[in-house]
């Protein structure tokens, strides 16, 4: 209730503007929230991974045979286009931000009989997930 001397009239239109405002309040607590999920699962999904090259020499007596594929350029491709482009690092390590959804990858730099493996990849929805690839050398 209002006041003492309050007419009834004034204390629902009190009432009237308190609920008013506590609604729009909520609804503009929803909005922000909504926003705010959307932008933060728009750039969650990706792939991260550690490239390898291997062998590294014809006769392997070891399991020093690989190498990781640093300063290597990766290329990721939906419906024959170029979707992202990243180059490993020094560890031979990428992480690139993609849509979920399925990817050819591929590197400009390959030579006669070396391969990328694998040269299809799944891009999980709403987290990056894991694929390491291996890019075969052709050694003999």
């Amino acid at each position: 209730m209002a006041g003492q001397g309050a007419s009834p009239e004034s204390a629902r239109a009190l009432n009237c503007r308190a609920v008013r405002a506590l609604v729009l309040g909520f609804a503009m607590l929803a909005l922000a929230s909504a926003f705010a999920g959307a932008a933060g699962s728009r750039n969650a999904s990706g792939l991260r991974g550690l490239v390898m090259r291997g062998p590294t020499t014809p006769v392997c007596y070891d399991d020093s045979c690989e190498a990781p594929a640093k300063g290597l350029v990766l290329q990721f491709r939906r419906n024959g286009q170029i979707k992202a482009q990243v180059k490993t690092s020094q560890t031979g390590s990428y992480r690139v931000t993609l849509r979920p959804g399925r990817y050819a990858v591929t590197t400009p730099a390959l030579q006669p009989r070396q391969r990328l493996t694998p040269q299809l990849v799944r891009v999980p929805r709403g987290r990056v997930g894991r694929v390491d690839l291996h890019l075969d050398t052709g050694l003999q």
